[in-house]
């Protein structure tokens, strides 16, 4: 155990934790943390020289992988390398028992929420979520009330960005129930970070993410009909264009899928069809990564020139399964964050073991009256998708501009949602050589097993541009990291990467 930064400084320790702020590394004495003891160690013994050596080959296998994001409204090009950084995020064992329990937990809830907007509907009548927060969703779809799903289940994947606050707490952000995003470079992620830091990872026991993306193959090969033994499973994208293409071909490839676009399929009596040059193969499963109501121009979106016609029809038919199922984005809006606590005690009989960070939708008389006389500490953001627009911080807008808002708000109050701003935790960045802090978003994952949720032990970690910048967002120039959770023992063996030694047959 170290005693101060000074003594882990060396040449690449030059970290200085910040105050007013959780440091990751760091506690209140000035002390290392327990569980980045071995990560340390290890860099101090690999020095500047030693870590910027492996971090150039770390930088040419995401050159050659070809990991990328899309970045909106660039003139330039719209296409970027994938920003990672070598130093991961470590978290102990005891703690990620916690952060599991409560991604299970709100996993559950939500999805038990999604059964009954779609179903009974009884958290309506007996007023634990009011109308005006359902109805008006653009997300939330008429056309799926009614349908059954596999296993009652909605929610196959779901993910959260839980977040630190000042006293060490985890608090969640958000959540992302609709078409979640982010696995698959969560997992691009360990791949370069395990080739950069082999000594580090094997010393600290991280627990690896094979067994998760194993999860999420029979969690989805489950949710097929007919031909359960070997289903034809495809993944659905918007193409090319879309934030996150790359994770999504990477994810085919390595889940051992096909990637199509809408084109690339057809609804023949009620079934969905691959269109090959062979002729149409029947389809099982459809992983989707577009918003679900792209999905379908006859009964959702006319407009979409992305879905399948007659999709949701085959859907209700129950001869093709789509996880998410459609219809999931209805709870994403951060407008359910009031009533989770209560709908959770009313659900599950249990309180929220992670809570969401203080939130406040404009659509009830009392919190509009408190965020119309606190914007200045608040951060605006829409409650539906249809108000789309980025989250307005009170404290940096003008008196003017904060007297228009309100005056916005009060013309559509349901439209608004006011949010806490957390002072985010703080974890170390190499950037150019040295170490500097950055504040941080975990976004875990979960994928629906034998009646619970499967939760990745990790996830992606995104770091903010700046020190002076609390938005953690691939899109406002931020970054993202590895993320380490300590196992109890050396982890098994256990991978799902093809073996590429085999002879190949050639005719």
């Amino acid at each position: 155990m170290k005693d101060s930064p000074t003594e882990v400084k060396s040449e690449v320790w030059s970290y200085v934790p910040q105050a007013g702020f959780y440091d990751e590394v760091f506690n209140h004495n000035a002390e290392v943390r327990a569980h980045w003891d071995s990560l340390t160690d290890s860099l101090t013994r690999m020095g500047a020289a030693g870590l910027a050596r492996r971090w150039q080959e770390g930088r040419r296998l995401i050159r050659e992988n070809g990991v990328t994001y899309n970045v909106y409204g660039d003139a330039e090009s719209t296409t970027r390398p994938w920003p990672v950084d070598p130093i991961p995020l470590t978290i102990g064992p005891e703690e990620w028992k916690g952060i599991e329990a409560a991604i299970q937990q709100r996993a559950t809830l939500l999805n038990k929420i999604l059964l009954d907007l779609y179903g009974e509907q009884r958290l309506l009548r007996e007023r634990f979520l009011p109308p005006d927060l359902v109805f008006p969703n653009t997300s939330f779809l008429r056309p799926c009330r009614g349908i059954e799903t596999p296993g009652k289940e909605f929610l196959h994947v779901y993910s959260a960005d839980i977040a630190r606050s000042p006293d060490g707490k985890w608090w969640v952000l958000s959540d992302r129930t609709q078409a979640p995003s982010g696995a698959g470079y969560a997992l691009e992620n360990r791949l370069v970070t395990t080739r950069v830091l082999q000594d580090a990872f094997r010393e600290a026991n991280v627990r690896r993410l094979a067994p998760f993306f194993q999860s999420y193959k029979e969690t989805l090969q489950s949710l097929a009909r007919t031909n359960r033994d070997n289903p034809r499973i495809v993944l659905l994208t918007p193409g090319p264009y879309n934030e996150t293409y790359f994770e999504h071909a990477f994810l085919a490839r390595y889940l051992g899928y096909t990637l199509v676009e809408g084109a690339d399929l057809t609804v023949r009596d009620d079934h969905v069809f691959l269109k090959t040059l062979g002729g149409l193969l029947p389809v099982d499963v459809i992983l989707r990564r577009q918003d679900d109501y792209f999905c379908d121009p006859v009964e959702l979106r006319s407009d979409s020139m992305l879905g399948i016609p007659g999709l949701l029809q085959a859907v209700r038919t129950g001869n093709v399964a789509v996880a998410n199922a459609l219809g999931s984005g209805a709870v994403e809006s951060p407008a359910y964050a009031p009533f989770l606590p209560g709908l959770c005690r009313h659900l599950l009989y249990e309180e929220l073991k992670i809570p969401n960070v203080a939130t406040w939708w404009c659509g009830q008389k009392a919190p509009l009256q408190y965020v119309t006389e606190n914007l200045e500490r608040l951060v605006i953001k829409p409650a539906f998708p249809s108000r789309n627009f980025n989250p307005l911080f009170g404290a940096k807008l003008s008196k003017p501009e904060r007297e228009a808002l309100i005056g916005k708000i009060a013309s559509s109050p349901a439209d608004y949602v006011a949010q806490e701003q957390v002072a985010l935790s703080t974890v170390p960045v190499w950037d150019e050589g040295h170490m500097g802090p950055r504040h941080m978003v975990v976004r875990v994952f979960a994928v629906a097993s034998n009646g619970s949720y499967a939760v990745m032990p990790g996830g992606l970690t995104r770091v903010s541009k700046a020190l002076d910048s609390m938005v953690v967002s691939m899109q406002s120039g931020g970054g993202s990291k590895d993320t380490w959770v300590q196992g109890e023992g050396p982890a098994p063996m256990f991978t799902l990467l093809r073996q590429f030694s085999h002879p190949l047959e050639v005719s």
